[in-house]
């Protein structure tokens, strides 16, 4: 059985050895030979372990480790062979245009890849924008737009039920769109298991990897770099309040979704309330967190990114930002003649959040958490390199 495994595994890695790479791939594969013979920052990040158990880098291996990456720079400054150097090594610059492609390359529907390129600021606030104008003029349509303070009752704007299919239909497609994708790329890298592999574990430390963002501290817990060599935090704090804020304003929206249908608590909702109090502190987490991730792109130094990807990265920035500074004036607001204004443009924001979920900057968490599991999977192994190995 053992062997059967064994020549199982080798044909997968064959096969997708066997793929032709596309010009940043082959970059990657290039970079990562000359990181294998020096090995200096082998304690920075996964991404070096994970690249100290393979001698060639074939298709599968460079899409893990482009999202195992978490792009957090210290390996570039710490580099003696990056630019102006004549071997080139940038490995956060390298892994980042690979890590876009593979959104295209697994996103579904397949013609929907492309996508990811145009998903900028631009774009994202176009379709906040066209989605709250259309909302807008449905509601100076039934007569709502000029009217009586309503004591918060948004319901009497938009119906609970109409909401609901709205959101629904929207934020189910976009889980099925992001599992699937995620689904496709799971199946490429990660071919199969082997005795002795501990899945609850690996998930176990994954997720504390993923929660803690423990990849953006540099390696040795002072932080990573963002303009210049100087190690910093405020990435992995930013990126936290970003995080935590957003589950904390779900979490408000599924606690109110109890009240409504097993509680028979209907909105609006006391200041007081549970899912008010979530959603208060997970709108200015949120405003926080998005603010200082945007002011940290303004800075960041080009040479450790991709800049074709910047107005995606701030697209989604954006719209995380207006979801949450408008839930929060909607909120200040709600008991006045404004509240139907304001809930139009709210709902209009997190419709186009919902829509570009699948096709932007939300799918590199996914993405990576993956390629988390897959390296607490890998190293829990016996290296294939090792002698006696299978």
């Amino acid at each position: 059985m053992q062997h059967l495994e064994a020549l199982t595994r080798e044909a997968a890695a064959l096969a997708q050895a066997s793929l032709p790479l596309t010009p940043d791939e082959s970059e990657v594969s290039r970079t990562l030979q000359i990181c294998n013979a020096c090995r200096y920052c082998e304690g920075f990040c996964a991404v070096f372990p994970a690249m100290t158990r393979r001698l060639e880098f074939g298709k599968a291996d460079i899409h893990y480790l482009a999202n195992l990456c978490h792009n957090c720079g210290a390996c570039f400054h710490a580099c003696q062979y990056a630019p102006p150097h004549e071997f080139a090594v940038n490995i956060p610059q390298a892994m980042a245009k690979v890590r876009v492609q593979t959104y295209g390359d697994y996103a579904f529907p397949a013609a929907f890849g492309a996508l990811y390129r145009r998903a900028g600021l631009t774009t994202a606030l176009a379709l906040a924008g066209g989605l709250a104008l259309f909302l807008l003029m449905v509601v100076a349509l039934r007569g709502s737009l000029l009217h009586e303070p309503l004591a918060g009752n948004f319901y009497a704007i938009f119906p609970h039920n109409l909401l609901a299919v709205m959101f629904g239909v929207v934020f189910l497609f976009s889980v099925f769109a992001l599992g699937v994708g995620v689904t496709r790329f799971w199946r490429r890298v990660s071919p199969g298991t082997r005795p002795g592999d501990a899945p609850g574990a690996a998930a176990g430390g994954a997720a504390r990897d993923a929660l803690a963002l423990r990849y953006l501290d540099g390696g040795h817990g002072e932080g990573c770099n963002n303009e210049d060599d100087a190690f910093t935090l405020a990435r992995r704090r930013f990126h936290h309040f970003t995080f935590y804020g957003f589950m904390l304003c779900f979490a408000s929206t599924v606690v109110a979704t109890g009240y409504h249908y097993l509680l028979g608590l209907h909105a609006p909702y006391d200041y007081t309330s549970l899912p008010v109090v979530l959603g208060t502190l997970g709108g200015i987490g949120l405003a926080i967190g998005t603010a200082g991730l945007f002011w940290l792109n303004l800075r960041r130094d080009p040479r450790t990114g991709d800049q074709a990807q910047r107005p995606m990265d701030r697209g989604f920035i954006a719209l995380l930002f207006l979801t949450s500074v408008t839930g929060l004036a909607l909120l200040v607001w709600r008991d006045t003649s404004a509240m139907a204004t304001l809930l139009a443009i709210h709902l209009g924001i997190v419709m186009a959040l919902f829509v570009t979920l699948p096709y932007g900057k939300f799918a590199h968490g996914i993405y990576r958490s993956a390629a988390l599991l897959k390296w607490h999977i890998e190293k829990r192994r016996p290296s294939d390199l090792a002698l006696g190995s299978d």
